[in-house]
This record gives structure tokens, sequence and C-alpha cells, in this order.
């Protein structure tokens, strides 16, 4: 865990993506480089863009691994795929606040700490497996916490009728965080894969003012000491990872799993408020 501070304009954009998997021939380049013009361009009348790596940069499968297959890594290599990772973040490195050590990364601790390596190379704070992102003003006024980390366990439903399925998928998103941290207005994970939007729920309610009924809705503020789970953002990160591709089988297809959107997470604040925690969908 890291605690990070960070001073942000009163209008901003953070990108939560994740899960790039560099060295694998399924890790899509052209994913990557819309994340890239997107940071680097107006988003929602915005150009204050600053990002979150949510960790498994790379592929990081050493030859001793099961899961290794030279045929299905551009560059099969962990210390050139490491080389590979710093290098693209060299064009963003100013924009990002943290960079979280993945599954993968962590994998290879009796070879090193890959993340950290990368993130001395950036001048990045490493954020090691979880981290929690206190955002402040330019006065260092606390405008609201984020918890952030790369995720263990998998998120999967059953159910046929896709709105139940969805449902049940943000539940066990909002489970698997909620009771992480109390302060947070806002908690995301990667490794599953998926992109997804928990949004906060509103409930209605009834008081009297001693003369009549009145009604009014349930909310909480983004930077207390306890912030109501039902009040927060939850997300999941997304990756740049394909299921399917030519001449190939990657463990994802081996292993049964269902395709996923290819894209990443923006968080919207303006005027010091929270507004929007929106999926950035990519269509190859």
């Amino acid at each position: 865990m890291k605690l990070i501070p960070r001073n942000l304009p009163s209008n901003h954009n953070i990108f939560f993506y994740g899960d790039a998997h560099e060295g694998s021939v399924l890790s899509s380049e052209k994913a990557w480089n819309k994340l890239i013009d997107a940071l680097s361009s107006e988003y929602d009348g915005c150009q204050d863009n600053y990002a979150v790596d949510m960790g498994d940069m790379m592929e990081a499968i050493m030859v001793d691994d099961k899961r290794f297959s030279a045929e299905k890594l551009t560059e099969p290599m962990p210390l050139e795929q490491m080389k590979a990772v710093t290098k693209k973040r060299e064009l963003i490195k100013d924009k990002l606040i943290t960079i979280l050590m993945g599954n993968h990364e962590r994998k290879l601790w009796r070879f090193g700490d890959i993340t950290q390596e990368v993130c001395e190379d950036l001048g990045v704070p490493c954020g090691t497996y979880t981290a929690k992102i206190s955002v402040s003003d330019t006065k260092g006024n606390l405008m609201y916490k984020v918890f952030a980390t790369h995720g263990f366990k998998s998120i999967m439903s059953t159910a046929d009728d896709p709105k139940r399925r969805r449902t049940n998928m943000n539940l066990i998103l909002k489970r698997h965080l909620k009771f992480k941290a109390a302060d947070c207005a806002v908690m995301i994970k990667g490794h599953t894969h998926k992109l997804m939007v928990c949004k906060p729920d509103a409930e209605l309610f009834l008081y009297d003012d001693g003369k009549e009924i009145r009604q009014g809705y349930t909310g909480w503020g983004q930077n207390e000491q306890f912030i109501h789970p039902d009040a927060r953002w939850y997300g999941n990160s997304g990756s740049f990872l394909k299921l399917y591709g030519k001449g190939t089988s990657g463990y994802a297809e081996i292993f049964e799993y269902d395709p996923v959107e290819l894209g990443f997470l923006v968080l919207v604040v303006r005027d010091k408020k929270i507004v929007e925690l929106k999926p950035y969908l990519i269509n190859l």
C-alpha cells in the first residue's frame, strides 16, 4: 500500500488504464495509441489530463512458466519488455500520478521489482499493488480520495439475461472494493480486463419539518472520513489485450474467457466535484 498526495487543478480528468501486457502478440498497439492520443487531447472540454496505470504493464512470462509460448510473444525476454514499457510511457510520464504493480510483474519477484524499476526510470511514484491517492486543489485543500488496486479476484456471472449479468458483476465489483477504504469516493481495480462502472445510488426518503411531510434523496460528501458505500464510484479499468489473434491462441482463449471491451476509464472532475466516471471504449 502506498499513500500518494497529488495537487491538481479544479477542473481535470484522470484516466485509469491498465493490463496492456506488453510483449504479447495479442496486446493492441492501436488501442495503446488511442490512449496516448486521448491523454494528449481535450476531453470533455478540459485539457488537464492525468493518468493512473493499474498494472500488468508487460506479459512477464518466463520460459519455465506453463503459460510460456514463444510464438505468442513479440518479445519473449522480460528485460526487453521492461525497456519497451518504459519507452512507451516516456510520452506521458508527466501525466502519470502512479503506476501499480500487477500480478504479472509480481510473478517475477525473484527477478526484481519491475514496477519500481520502471517508476524510477520515469520519475513516477510507484504505487505498489494498491495505492490511496489524495487529490487536493492547488492550495492543498482535499477534494477527494481514490482507492486504486490491481486486484486479484475475478468478476464473472453466468446469468443469461444481459441486464442481470451486468448487475451481478457490478455488485461483485462493489463487494470486492467497498470495505477496503471508507474515505475514498472513487474505488478502482484492474486485473479482470473488464470495463465496468458502478455509479452511486441515491434513494428517496421522507421526513417532516413539523408541519408537512417532505422528501429528500440520500447523498454524501466526497472528502469525508466515511463515505457510504452506496455513494461511491466503482470501476474496473479494462485492458488492451485482445481475446483472439490470427494463427495463435492465447491463454484467455484456451481458458474459455468471454470477449471483453477494450478501453479504459476517465474520471471527470469539474469545479472540484466528481461529475462522472466514464468508460472509454476502443473499437478496432
